[in-house]
């Protein structure tokens, strides 16, 4: 795995405590997200279709920011700065362009067909489509552990970026208090203590409110993150001397981070093409898109998703590349830590810290960071309960078992329930956030065949569908091992700049070809649904 390395200006000993205006500013920004999830819980009707998908109430601009907002991690915002400091410019290509056009595409080829489906048939989850779709109910039971199982490194993978950023940006503000480690400055807050307050914040609202509380939530926050992003760009690289300065240093003493792709060889770079494919089979994604209150309301999320992402990619991986050229000029360091380098997480953070003197400014950007995070863990959260509730319990006990209340507190339960085991588990020692997504995101893109197939080829079938599904967990698993269990000894992949490779591409390319391979050629030869199933789901009109 990545520990690509983001460095501090040196400085000299503190006397004293760092200025702690910035994380009282972060502090009031939890309040106010506090007091967002209680208004919109206020509007909570109590009915489970409320709590999980907003009675499909949410209009265009909501729509865009929630939407946007859920895709926006610390995959984007934390791991980009630290991957472009390693690979260079390339990342923009990367993830950034093939995301703004692969996304938007999904957007327009799937979304609005479930959204219509969904409203039409009263769906609240994804798997509750697939379920009646391919007439099997042991179809659900066997995407559902697959889905949260995938979730789980999704959302550590918010909570770590958030620790490592904070790790960064509070640097030596409690030296006495907290000793640093595991890459994290001196004096620094300390990942588990920004891990819990994350979780109880979006833990509460999502509680309260469900889904809408989630949308509202996303709204402000993509509007706080957009905005701080961009002006916290302008002060750093005003901090560095100004773009011209910051670009030419980074020119003289980092060059290869500044050719045509960077130090990413083409087949590595096409081959992350097949990574933004995971949107169409996000279930978090899927329940915004039932939040929807007509199919006109994905027209702006569309056009605009693409120009969002480019508003904040584009200063994150700048930022990158021109602390890998004040590396190379010898300018930056940290102290206290060994070789004087940090965890790849918290690079933004030190970035921040350094070149932002106004403690004010600093806090806002943070929060700013911390929004693009938060306004993905909720959707996650409240679509891990109506997978659990819809998914698993009223298919296995029956629907008349629990009222509709009763059915809210399920979801509500199981939330509370994966939330304490992903804290858990991000207390581990943190990876790169970067690698980490893209693992998580590699095996939802490789059921990203089914989804498609599902929607607009009436000749998928159920055997189809699970051929596609072992074909992924087989080779996801197969490659994951290689890389993440036997890691420097890997025997079939080898590592790039940190990264692991096959034949010098993503192993998603593999498992998406042999997971549609898998679905078309069973497909192919296996019983088609019944007659009634598909003039169901493919209507005309739909």
């Amino acid at each position: 795995m990545i520990h690509a390395t983001m460095i501090l200006a040196q400085v000299a000993p503190a006397t004293g405590p760092a200025d702690r205006t910035s994380l009282m500013v972060v502090l009031f920004y939890m309040l106010v997200l506090f007091g967002i999830g209680f208004a919109s819980s206020r509007l909570f009707r109590g009915s489970s279709s409320d709590f999980f998908s907003a009675s499909q109430s949410i209009g265009p601009f909501m729509l865009l920011m929630s939407v946007f907002g859920t895709t926006m991690t610390a995959f984007a915002m934390v791991g980009s700065t630290g991957k472009a400091f390693s690979l260079g410019i390339g990342v923009y290509g990367l993830m950034a362009s093939s995301s703004a056009l692969v996304h938007a595409a999904c957007f327009f080829l799937i979304g609005i067909r479930m959204w219509a489906i969904g409203k039409k048939y009263g769906y609240v989850t994804q798997i509750q489509y697939f379920r009646d779709r391919f007439e099997s109910k042991a179809l659900g039971y066997v995407l559902f552990p697959i889905l949260v199982g995938l979730i789980i490194p999704y959302l550590l993978v918010g909570l770590l970026g958030a620790g490592s950023y904070m790790g960064g940006v509070t640097r030596n503000m409690f030296p006495e208090t907290f000793s640093g480690g595991a890459g994290v400055p001196p004096g620094s807050v300390p990942p588990w203590v920004t891990g819990l307050v994350i979780s109880v914040v979006v833990l509460f609202y999502v509680f309260y409110g469900g889904v809408r509380s989630a949308a509202w939530a996303n709204t402000f926050q993509t509007i706080v993150f957009m905005a701080m992003g961009v002006v916290g760009f302008l002060v750093i690289a005003d901090g560095l001397g100004g773009y011209a300065a910051a670009s030419q240093k980074a020119l003289e003493h980092a060059p290869e981070k500044l050719s045509r792709e960077g130090l990413i060889s083409m087949p590595h770079f096409i081959s992350y093409m097949f990574v933004p494919l995971s949107v169409g089979m996000f279930p978090h994604l899927f329940q915004h898109w039932l939040t929807a209150r007509s199919a006109k309301a994905f027209r702006l999320t569309v056009i605009a998703h693409p120009i969002c992402i480019m508003i904040v990619w584009l200063p994150c991986i700048l930022l990158g590349i021109w602390a890998a050229g004040m590396v190379g000029a010898g300018e930056m360091k940290v102290p206290n830590l060994p070789n004087g380098l940090p965890n790849s997480n918290a690079v933004l953070g030190i970035m921040v810290s350094k070149y932002m003197s106004n403690q004010i400014l600093v806090g806002l950007f943070s929060a700013g960071v911390l929004a693009a995070i938060m306004s993905s863990l909720d959707s996650q959260f409240v679509c891990i309960g109506a997978m659990f509730t819809n998914d698993f319990v009223l298919p296995l006990v029956g629907k008349d078992k629990f009222s509709d209340k009763q059915k809210v507190w399920l979801g509500r339960g199981f939330i509370v329930f994966i939330v304490l085991i992903t804290y858990v588990m991000s207390l581990l020692e943190p990876k790169s956030v970067f690698n980490l997504g893209v693992w998580c995101f590699s095996g939802f893109a490789a059921l990203f065949p089914m989804a498609f197939a599902a929607i607009y080829w009436r000749g998928t079938t159920l055997h189809g569908v699970f051929a596609s599904i072992l074909a992924t967990a087989l080779t996801w698993g197969f490659y994951a091992y290689d890389a993440l269990v036997l890691g420097d000894n890997a025997r079939y992949g080898t590592f790039e700049d940190g990264e692991y490779l096959v034949a010098g591409v993503m192993p998603v390319a593999f498992i998406v070809l042999a997971s549609a391979a898998a679905l078309i050629l069973v497909s192919l030869i296996t019983k088609k649904p019944s007659q009634s199933t598909l003039e169901k789901f493919f209507p005309k009109g739909i």
